[in-house]
């Protein structure tokens, strides 16, 4: 069980839980009366982020053999042909979860597994693999704000401005993570903190611009604090990258992660307890990772 749960990189799913949170409460001002939505919502991006994970190393088995050999693949603690069918079962199931909440959902279903198998086993090791990471993300805010509009209509602000902010957000962060197994180039180190920060400058904008529910000038200083810490925790890995610190790094930023969602969720409800039930996500996360690696 450990190692499913380590394929899985059971930590790192309370990202995608507050991409869930927050493209659905962009586009709702509560739950009532939508709980099955959000629980189909919910369900497809959990099964389809699983089956990144699953897919992530289903397709990097050979490289992992030389830099990773104690991944479940590698190490034959789960086989390649059981990861396959994880991995297919759990597509299945994230598409027929989207599709119980609409034709919408179903569609932007359908482009995430597309965008994960491009990503996954395509263009990873290319230039584009940063993009098309980014892209899956896009992908998942905008499935979780896909229950309330038209396919059409879901490509609106201000849910499209958090996803693709949020979305080159992760650009950063898979460029930063790229060679965390190895001694890594500090230039592409600086380069991947730059396109995050300007992901953290595009959110900045939005809440400088868009007028919401929530206080824009405590938000903004909400976001403030978040970059601030950020960018403090990852400059040693800039300055030393050695691969430990740049996973620490890597773990940093996506538990950051949960809490720009957080932020975003209060900047457009205004408060409550939606907010902070995002933000409480990294708790388990944190406590997960202290057995499963979040990298």
């Amino acid at each position: 069980m450990l190692a499913y749960l380590q394929l899985l990189r059971l930590p790192t799913i309370f990202t995608a839980i507050a991409d869930v949170l927050l493209g659905f409460y962009l586009t709702h001002r509560g739950m009532a009366g939508a709980e099955g939505a959000f629980l189909g919502l919910l369900g497809a991006t959990v099964c389809l982020y699983f089956s990144g994970m699953v897919f992530n190393d289903y397709y990097d088995v050979a490289q992992d053999r030389a830099e990773r050999p104690g991944r479940p693949i590698p190490s034959g603690r789960v086989s390649a042909r059981s990861a396959l069918t994880l991995g297919l079962i759990l597509q299945v199931l994230g598409v027929l979860s989207a599709a119980s909440v609409g034709q919408t959902s179903l569609l932007f279903a359908v482009l995430l597994v597309v965008a994960i198998h491009a990503y996954d086993g395509l263009l990873k090791r290319t230039p584009l693999g940063p993009l098309a990471m980014g892209t899956c993300r896009f992908l998942n805010v905008l499935l979780a704000a896909s229950h309330a509009a038209s396919f059409q209509e879901v490509w609106q602000n201000p849910q499209l401005a958090c996803a693709a902010s949020l979305g080159l957000y992760i650009v950063g962060v898979t460029w930063f993570a790229r060679t965390e197994a190895k001694d890594s180039a500090r230039g592409q180190l600086v380069a991947a903190l730059v396109t995050i920060d300007l992901g953290l400058a595009g959110l900045a904008a939005l809440i400088a611009t868009w007028v919401n529910v929530g206080d824009g000038t405590f938000s903004l200083l909400m976001l403030a604090f978040v970059a601030l810490t950020i960018n403090r925790r990852v400059l040693p890995a800039v300055w030393n990258p050695h691969p430990r610190m740049v996973q620490m790094g890597v773990k940093i930023l996506l538990l950051s992660y949960i809490m720009l969602c957080a932020t975003l969720v209060y900047w457009h409800l205004g408060g409550g307890f939606e907010p902070l039930m995002t933000a409480l996500l990294v708790v388990p996360a944190l406590l997960l990772s202290r057995v499963i690696p979040m990298t």
